[in-house]
């Protein structure tokens, strides 16, 4: 029996270098409570004082509390193509019905590529930290709810496959409006708030559907099937607004898969030339933990009056 000694040589090579690609294992629960333990994200400022009355039988005071403002992860948003998908291990069976994505060229302009991509938003497991400050009342409370899911495009066909009614608004014919962009490094388009979209770069992709969901969830009465996270603040509370894409004072994002970062940032980042490859998911599947900012104060009264900010 003869042995193609380049055939065998060949086989070898590419048997070696498979083995020196990295295995992309999910991310799971524990780590993403983890990842929330992260000082830049959170942002902790100290920015102002509120006012209380406090009353007892004897008669009322008013009371002093500190204003405080920093960031909490509300959600963790996922792109990726197929059912079953989400990196997040213990969720990745809530968006059944998710659509069969990824790359579509068009067959009449070969230089035309669009790609699909199913997403979800669930609730941010939160971490040890945020429920230990919790009770110290100098940490704002969540306004979602751990592991439910406000987002789920298998639910959301019609808006999320058939880009209806969202085709026809302004936003989505007029070139320019509502984009992921920045001087020469245009991501993508906003509306339609589908999963599809003409951008060839997979990560640059994804990132741009989670700031569509990101931009659906944090509005109220959208044409879409979603549970929104746009509550109104209480007294001595005051909850984020909706999100717009490029305005660090809206939000931020935290990378967790296929990378896990320990820094936020808005999209677009980096250069015009960042091919961001040390981002890029072999399956197409990505996740990243939505930041907002959160504004409260401790009760120290049963009526709150009012407060100042010292900036």
């Amino acid at each position: 029996m003869k042995i193609n000694c380049t055939f065998l040589a060949k086989l070898l090579s590419v048997v070696m270098l498979t083995s020196l690609i990295p295995v992309q294992a999910s991310i799971n629960t524990t780590a993403i409570m983890a990842s929330s333990a992260s000082s830049s994200c959170l942002n902790y400022k100290i920015v102002g004082t509120c006012f209380w009355l406090f009353c007892t039988k004897f008669g009322c005071s008013i009371r002093t509390s500190t204003k405080v403002k920093h960031f909490i992860p509300e959600m963790v948003v996922s792109s990726y193509n197929h059912d079953g998908q989400n990196p997040w291990s213990e969720v990745n069976s809530f968006n059944q019905g998710a659509l069969k994505g990824g790359e579509y060229r068009s067959p009449h302009k070969q230089y035309t590529q669009f790609t699909f991509k199913n997403a979800d938003a669930i609730g941010h497991p939160q971490g040890a930290i945020s429920q230990m400050l919790n009770s110290t009342g100098y940490y704002c409370k969540s306004q979602t709810t751990p592991f439910v899911p406000y987002f789920l495009s298998g639910l959301d066909f019609f808006a999320w496959k058939e880009n209806l009614p969202e085709m026809f608004y302004p936003e989505a014919m007029v070139p320019g409006m509502r984009e992921v962009s920045k001087a020469d490094d245009n991501w993508g388009n906003i509306y339609p708030r589908s999963g599809a979209i003409n951008q060839v770069h997979d990560y640059k992709a994804s990132a741009v559907i989670v700031q569509r969901v990101a931009d659906i969830v944090s509005r109220m009465a959208q044409p879409h099937i979603y549970l929104p996270a746009a509550k109104k603040g209480g007294a001595g509370e005051w909850l984020p607004g909706p999100v717009k894409e490029s305005n660090a004072q809206t939000h931020k994002w935290q990378m967790l898969y296929p990378k896990t970062e320990q820094s936020c940032s808005i999209f677009p980042h980096g250069s015009s030339v960042d091919t961001h490859s040390d981002k890029m998911s072999t399956k197409g599947d990505y996740a990243w933990a939505l930041w907002r900012p959160y504004s409260c104060c401790k009760r120290r009264g049963q009526k709150f009056l009012y407060s100042i900010d010292w900036q």
